[in-house]
Order: structure tokens, then sequence, then C-alpha cells
């Protein structure tokens, strides 16, 4: 009985990490818009790079925070690129592509159906960060000892986590609203002012604050910024950062268990 038992829980620990893993991959490969290199290189590097270059000499010339602050801070904020889009092309672009009914009618477990679709950006996140760091640390010499790059590698990890289940949860609204691109486009913005990455947070009214310690990316920024002025990793701002990620993770199942149960609820409806 209990060989029976841990045979099959071996077998549903198979199928979880196989839908996560492979579905992810496979989705990721048939719904991520920038697949072609012009376009990747284009969007998710140069795009960042470039404007980790406009915030350090827009701080320099009006004397804002200084170069660390620009630089990593950018960098950080540079998976949110592919992480918060990324996010949401995973539910809706199933929408737009007319895959969402398969999707929806499969009887899979949706916990590691939808997570799987985050992971490929979760990994796609990090390497734009570290690509965004290493390239701008470079051109603009900022000093990163050798030391502080497991943790900062933690570190960028964890954001990028945190951010895909930022864009998940954006992504549950397309099985709602019809042009969820748009709320992508404002949460960029709001991730760019609010999140410390290239206005300092103390600058900011204190509504604003707030809501920034509950964006993924705050806390992130400035374990990160730690890291390369010298000092230790910051457990504290780490397991915020983590927390953070998985109260969006969680937001993000509960809307699409939500949204999907609506609309069997009005197709039902409808056919009646």
């Amino acid at each position: 009985m209990f060989r029976f038992r841990c045979r099959s829980l071996g077998f549903r620990f198979h199928a979880f990490s196989r839908l996560l893993v492979v579905g992810g991959a496979i989705s990721y490969r048939a719904l991520f818009n920038w697949t072609t290199p012009p376009m990747f290189i284009g969007t998710l590097l140069v795009g960042p790079l470039l404007q980790v270059f406009f915030f350090v000499f827009l701080g320099r010339e009006l004397g804002v925070a200084d170069d660390r602050f620009h630089l990593v801070g950018n960098a950080v904020l540079a998976a949110s690129a592919s992480c918060v889009y990324g996010g949401t092309m995973a539910v809706a672009n199933e929408r737009r592509y007319g895959t969402l009914g398969a999707v929806l009618l499969s009887p899979r477990h949706r916990v590691p159906l939808w997570l799987g679709r985050a992971l490929p950006y979760v990994l796609n996140g990090l390497f734009v960060s570290a690509f965004v760091l290493t390239a701008a640390a470079l051109v603009l010499g900022l000093p990163v000892s050798a030391g502080a790059l497991p943790g900062l590698g933690l570190v960028l990890l964890v954001a990028a986590g945190a951010c895909s289940a930022f864009g998940l949860a954006l992504g549950a609204l397309g099985l709602r609203f019809r042009d969820v691109f748009l709320v992508s486009n404002v949460a960029s913005s709001v991730l760019l002012l609010l999140t410390g990455a290239a206005v300092p947070r103390e600058t900011l009214p204190g509504w604003m604050r707030t809501a920034g310690d509950l964006l993924p990316l705050t806390h992130a920024a400035d374990a990160a910024r730690g890291l390369t002025a010298g000092g230790g990793l910051d457990g504290r701002l780490l397991g915020a950062e983590l927390a953070v990620g998985a109260g969006w993770g969680l937001l993000a199942v509960v809307l699409l268990a939500a949204f999907e149960r609506g609309s069997r609820r009005r197709a039902t409806l409808d056919t009646m």
C-alpha cells in the first residue's frame, strides 16, 4: 500500500513537472511575439540598455542620485519588458490566436497550466536584466565585486519571478477585457515611476511609496544597489520581494479561476 502511494505521488509529480516545464516551453514558442532575433535584440536588449544610459546621463545633468542608482535600478527594471508583456501574452495571445477555448477545455490542473506559461518569462527576464547590467557596467565603468555576483543573480531571479507573476495577473484580465495590452502599457509606466528604479522613492508622496512597496522590482532594486555597492545581501528586502511575487502569483491564479468560471457560466446561459 505504501509503495502504491509513493508510486502514485511520483506519477503526479512527474505529470505536474511535465505540464509546468514542457507546457510552458511550448506556449512560449507559440505565443511569444519577439522570437525573431532582430525583434528580440532591439526590443528586449537594446531598448532597455539605452534607457539605462538615458537616465544615468539625465541624473548627472540634473544632479539626481548617482550613476549606481540609475544604472542598477533600470537594469532590474529591464526585466519588466519581457516579464510584464510576456506574462500578458501568455494569456491574452491564447485568446487572440483562437486557442483559448482548447486551453480552457483541458482537464489539466490550472495551477501548473498557467504558472508554466510564466516560467519561460522568468528566465527571459533574468537574462535581459543580467545583460543590461553587465553591458551598462562595462560601458560606464561601474565596479562590481565578484563576491557580489551570486547574490546579485539571486536577486535578479527573484525580481524576474515577481514581475512575471505580476504580468500573469495582468494577463488574466485578457479573459474578460478585449484590449489588455493597454493595461500592460500603463503598468510598465507605473513600475518605472513607483518602484524607485529611476526616481528616488524618498522624493515621492507617501501614498506612492506605499503603492511601490506592493509592486514587484521595488525591493529587488534596493537589494541589488546594496550588493553592487559592496554590502551584503539584505535578506529582508529579498524576502519582501518574494512575498510580493507570491502575492501577485496568488492573485493571478484566483483571477484566472474566477474569470474562467464566469465564462463557463455565461456560455451555459447562452445555450439555454
